[in-house]
């Protein structure tokens, strides 16, 4: 009768013998060996503390120069930057996905054809090949959706621009991919975000350092009355218009902005009377509502400048567009400017005139000096 051995009897040099698969424990496969999620992650934190740095600096800058004005209230502020936030987000997306992953793998590529790592050096030679491609493709887009190119010195700027911003988010994005694959420990991504969010608080501290203690002031519009806005003021193009003091005005040349049926403003003269109010009616001016009935003018403009170089302005072409027109309040013992109409015959004035003088030059003779008029 044979004996079973119990399980707990069996020797370890027993089990020496099983394969050695069935006692090992699984190898970890690494989701990402070419590190590209870790360099998308990177690039795009990269270009966000870049957009974020940048925008605090441009509103810090704004503050103190004319500007039409800053969301107002807590609730519409914070509503404002998230929405600013997100759109930069998807931003830097599309620009990882367009432009420096591309470029990362036109440096990878070099090394691999030259038979050396991509180091920082290849990455730095192929964000300008790439920066050219994108100017060169959405300029021609551009360029055939306006049926005009822009001037050859937008393009350069456009290209070094795209290449100055390019570029960190590149660099930081290539660290990123190296380190994955030489399985070193520690996410760039989060160093990058840390350091982008050092560097937001020290450029906010110091915009609230230099307007705190008045080195720079915030800009705001000129406080005027009513009385204060009668005169002349002047696009100084020869077109005027003179607000009185008791509500009436007379426009001579004044650009009134139509739609010609193709999408554009154009704008014809504008001479008339008609009749003008502050706006609003009561406490500081803000704008100006001019009526003139012989040209259909109805514009309400927006006052801005300073208290000493006032100004009042409307918005041209469509909501958004950055275009305005501008008229400027003449000082006293000042004038408009030339008119305008008188402009558009002066040369031809100034032809016929020349050419009088020089036929009664020839008719008098060549024996008179020639830099002496009428001296006997």
């Amino acid at each position: 009768m044979t004996q079973q051995a119990e399980p707990h009897a069996i020797s370890d040099e027993a089990t020496g013998d099983v394969a050695p698969e069935t006692t090992c424990a699984p190898v970890p496969q690494v989701a990402h060996p070419d590190g590209f999620g870790a360099a998308f992650c990177a690039s795009m934190a990269a270009l966000c503390a870049e957009s974020v740095v940048a925008a605090t600096v441009g509103v810090l800058v704004l503050l103190s120069r004319e500007h039409d004005g800053l969301p107002s209230g807590v609730l519409l502020a914070v509503a404002v930057s998230l929405g600013a936030l997100l759109l930069v987000v998807l931003l830097s997306g599309f620009v990882t996905a367009a432009a420096v992953m591309p470029a990362l793998a036109l440096a990878r590529r070099a090394a691999e054809r030259r038979g050396g790592p991509d180091g920082w050096k290849w990455t730095v030679g192929a964000v300008p090949v790439v920066a050219a491609c994108a100017v060169a493709v959405f300029g021609g887009i551009a360029a055939l959706g306006s049926l005009s190119p822009a001037h050859p010195l937008a393009y350069l700027l456009w290209w070094s621009s795209l290449t100055a911003v390019l570029l960190p988010a590149a660099l930081v994005a290539g660290v990123a991919a190296r380190r994955i694959r030489e399985n070193r420990a520690g996410s760039v991504a989060r160093k990058v975000t840390r350091n982008g969010a050092i560097a937001w608080l020290a450029v906010g501290a110091v915009g609230a350092t230099v307007y705190g203690t008045g080195l720079v002031n915030v800009y705001e519009p000129p406080r005027l009355s009513t009385s204060d806005l009668a005169g002349t003021w002047t696009d100084g193009r020869g077109g005027t218009v003179r607000l009185e003091s008791h509500g009436a005005l007379v426009a001579q040349g004044l650009d009134n902005y139509v739609w010609d049926g193709t999408g554009k403003d154009r704008p014809k003269d504008c001479d008339g009377s008609g009749t003008w109010t502050p706006l609003p009616d009561k406490g500081p001016v803000q704008g100006v509502s001019m009526r003139i009935g012989s040209c259909e003018l109805a514009r309400d403009w927006s006052l801005t400048g300073t208290e000493k170089e006032p100004r009042i302005f409307h918005e041209i072409g469509k909501p958004g567009s950055g275009k305005k027109y501008v008229l400027t309040k003449v000082a006293k013992g000042g004038h408009g400017g030339k008119n305008r109409h008188r402009n558009k015959h002066h040369d031809a004035v100034e032809r016929s005139v020349g050419s009088v003088q020089r036929e009664g030059s020839d008719h008098r003779g060549g024996d008179e000096h020639p830099g002496v008029k009428g001296e006997k």
